[in-house]
């Protein structure tokens, strides 16, 4: 039996309340033990032994033997396919993990959010939208070429510094805060992006701040000047590509239609290259048009790239590219597609790492984290290029969640509120969830885009989600079966 734990990750799961989630998984069979965040590598009589105690107790307030009457019936289940010699063994194994509170363990977050909308909120992160324009006509924009239902504009020297200050004065003590460069498309107003670094190293000093800064960029605009610039100032960049030619000039085209890829992928390894293969990552988005994004995210690593994603388009069902339900089933084995050569490739020597599959079993993110997301519309916030301030970018141009400028700060204090509450346990479809604690409830957006409520969620999006959390626990296990 293998052992991966996580002190912290939680889980309630179907109305009776069971708190492990077993899965199969490339002949792995697989246990997480929700509230204590313990991930288990069983054999078959194990897995289905733990599968029958679990359903007759369904967690522990502390560890204590199994009754009697448990273990009967677990022998009265079991017995003749196993051998009762079999399932005593396994019974012996589970009381173990019972006892070291590794499995059926007690919720012990789940009041932890109550205090939620009066902690003080401190501001960490802005999204500069420093150009709303740009110089490709991707099909799936939800910013409209841009745009986001708005005018074509770029972003002040004098808003941008604005929006430093406005970050500084609310960060309270933190001192690492985060502003990525957004748009659009940011390298239209390059001379802005250069002037608001130079300004913000200024302020890091005198007011114990450390400014780390990002950038994304469909790269069309890249130069040797832009990456030099970057390696010395940006922290990470993103680079959007969605894959092979095809794939990508279908959906990323100039506005004269050509295609971009050409142009960019030769930018792209330069760059990649440059940055000695690290904090970087080329992010792509995959639609109906190329529901085998398996094939797109290898092209990346045959091009030579070594960090990647591809994130699921979000667009309006009406759309041909719109990921539909009945597309799911294919979408998974996907994702079990390409989990096998992520792991064939690592054990080749040739591995390169993939966004979903990349997660911390033995630390991760702080249970606050963990329980509220990503932070948009408290810790993180959007800015327009006139300085108006949004939860996060896909919420920009939506006037029921503008929340102030850099001006004035924040004066919607009741939709920023809302934020505050939005936890895993205030979402009817996550607090019953295994994958809460590894998705934090996903994007509030999407849930609000689909559900008409940022507490709602975004159902075809959530069956993606864990199905990569499945796949990166398997490869975990995989690799580390691999080196025992």
């Amino acid at each position: 039996m293998i052992w991966i734990g996580l002190k912290g990750l939680l889980r309630l799961e179907r109305e009776i309340l069971i708190l492990i989630h077993q899965y199969i998984n490339n002949g792995y069979h697989i246990v997480l033990d929700v509230n204590s965040g313990s991930v288990h590598v069983v054999d078959p009589v194990v897995y289905d032994t733990i599968a029958a105690v679990s359903e007759q107790v369904p967690e522990m307030d502390k560890p204590e033997k199994l009754s009697e009457e448990v273990t009967a019936n677990v022998h009265k289940k079991l017995d003749e396919t196993y051998g009762s010699e079999m399932v005593c063994e396994a019974l012996e194994d589970i009381q173990e993990l019972i006892d070291t509170e590794q499995l059926l363990t007690r919720d012990i977050y789940r009041d932890f959010v109550l205090d939620f909308k009066k902690r003080k909120t401190v501001v960490k992160a802005l999204c500069l939208h420093i150009a709303h324009d740009c110089n490709l006509a991707c099909r799936y924009c939800f910013a409209e070429e841009g745009e986001y239902h708005g005018r074509r504009a770029l972003m002040s020297y004098e808003v941008g510094k604005k929006a430093l200050d406005f970050l500084v004065a609310n960060s309270g003590n933190r001192e690492h805060l985060e502003v990525d460069f957004f748009g659009g498309e940011p390298l239209l107003n390059w001379k802005v992006v250069k002037q608001l670094v130079e300004y913000g190293r200024s302020l890091e000093e005198a007011n114990h701040k450390k400014f780390r800064f990002t950038l994304t960029t469909n790269g069309v605009l890249l130069n040797d000047e832009i990456m030099e610039f970057c390696n010395h100032e940006m922290s990470n960049v993103v680079l959007s590509l969605d894959g092979r030619r095809e794939i990508n000039d279908k959906m990323r085209p100039f506005r004269n239609g050509s295609g971009s890829y050409d142009m960019i992928v030769p930018k792209f390894q330069k760059f990649a290259e440059s940055r000695g293969q690290k904090n970087y990552y080329v992010r792509g988005t995959f639609t109906r048009n190329n529901l085998d994004f398996a094939d797109d995210v290898i092209h990346y690593a045959d091009l030579g790239f070594q960090q990647m994603s591809m994130e699921p388009v979000v667009a309006d069902p009406a759309e041909d590219y719109a990921i539909r339900e009945e597309d799911i089933p294919q979408i998974l084995k996907e994702y079990d597609k390409l989990a096998l050569e992520y792991i064939k490739r690592k054990k080749e020597g040739r591995g390169f790492n993939f966004f979903h599959f990349m997660i911390d079993l033995t630390g991760g993110p702080c249970v606050a984290k963990r329980l509220s997301g990503c932070g948009s519309g408290t810790e993180y916030l959007a800015v327009t290029p006139w300085g108006d301030l949004y939860p996060c970018h896909q919420f920009v141009g939506n006037e029921k969640f503008l929340l102030g400028n850099v001006d004035t700060g924040i004066v919607n204090t009741e939709t920023r509120d809302e934020f505050k509450l939005c936890n895993v346990y205030a979402k009817e479809t996550c607090k019953d969830c295994f994958a809460r604690f590894y998705c934090s409830g996903g994007c509030s957006a999407n849930a609000y885009n689909f559900s008409g409520s940022i507490n709602g969620a975004y159902e075809i999006g959530c069956g993606m989600q864990k199905k990569r959390i499945e796949c990166a626990i398997m490869i975990k296990a995989a690799l580390a079966d691999e080196e025992a």
